[in-house]
């Protein structure tokens, strides 16, 4: 009987130490994007979308942004195609831009039927929806790598609708030129993007990484909390290199656009959203504005 109440009383003090939280965060706008293991994991994929949906529920307004290229890899396969990349961008030829499409899609009604099956409202979208993201080609040092889309320009006025009528959207970062013309982006830079246009308070990105590490061979050197400027310095130093170059150029690009806090997670951690956002200790790497730096975390 005692264990019992210890029990809880520990789930009390959790739901109180999550109380801050929540009064600070609400009615607030949250991106998540989301890839990576946890996606491909069916127990690790439910355990995101409770996450996501729980934060609805307690005020949060989030926005999904997903993306799907292992899936897609794997469909590539399939039809006797091998998947190539150039600098970490898919090279995406009509055939394949048709795969990633129907990947994306099939995708992107997977996560919805989810949020739905837990009761709340979700609608799958994808840029070219309302005209959401608009795209020209990308190249990749000047090499052309076929249908893979930069984006020009966001228009969030068909989010700030489905947001007003309390539906959760999740996005499929597919976009169109302006000869409408369809095109694949790369899902963390669809998040920033949106997370910038949108005036989101957090964007989330969720990876395959702890977060963080000055020198990833030492677990010591792990960092839970920096400055924009201080990003900006690894990234000078030398010290960030392969896939989270890039991702972390998009968080201190979303800081200095005015997104509050950037959050780096390990999306292979079981409810590590509730964890990094609703406890004092976290478990992830939060990028915050230089005049942030030395304030309390929240």
């Amino acid at each position: 009987m005692e264990k019992d109440m210890e029990k809880v009383l520990k789930k009390a003090e959790v739901l109180i130490e999550a109380l801050p939280y929540i009064q600070k965060f609400n009615r607030k706008i949250i991106v998540v994007k989301y890839g990576g293991s946890a996606m491909s994991n069916e127990e690790l994929q439910k355990n995101v979308i409770k996450d996501v949906t729980l934060l609805k529920l307690v005020g949060f307004k989030p926005i999904i942004v997903h993306g799907g290229g292992k899936e897609i890899s794997r469909w590539v396969g399939k039809v006797g195609k091998e998947a190539k990349f150039i600098n970490g961008l898919r090279v995406t030829d009509e055939e394949t831009m048709e795969i990633a499409e129907m990947v994306l899609s099939k995708v992107n009604k997977s996560l919805v039927t989810m949020v739905q099956e837990i009761g709340v409202n979700a609608v799958g979208i994808s840029g070219k929806d309302g005209g959401l993201l608009q795209v020209e080609k990308k190249y990749s040092d000047g090499q052309d790598i076929g249908y893979v889309g930069e984006i020009t320009n966001v228009d969030p006025q068909v989010l700030y609708d489905l947001l007003e009528k309390d539906f959760l959207p999740i996005i499929a970062p597919i976009g169109l030129d302006d000869q409408f013309q369809t095109y694949n982006i790369n899902a963390d830079d669809a998040a920033c993007a949106i997370a910038k246009a949108i005036g989101a308070d957090k964007l989330v990105f969720l990876t395959d990484i702890e977060g963080l590490y000055k020198d990833i061979n030492d677990p010591a050197s792990f960092i839970s909390r920096l400055s924009a400027s201080e990003a900006d310095e690894l990234i000078n130093g030398g010290f960030i290199g392969g896939g989270m170059l890039p991702k972390l150029n998009n968080c201190t690009s979303a800081i200095r656009n005015g997104v509050n806090r950037v959050h780096i997670l390990d999306g292979r951690i079981p409810h590590c959203l509730l964890l990094e956002i609703f406890t004092n200790q976290g478990v992830g790497t939060a990028i915050v504005a230089d005049e942030d730096q030395d304030s309390a975390a929240v």
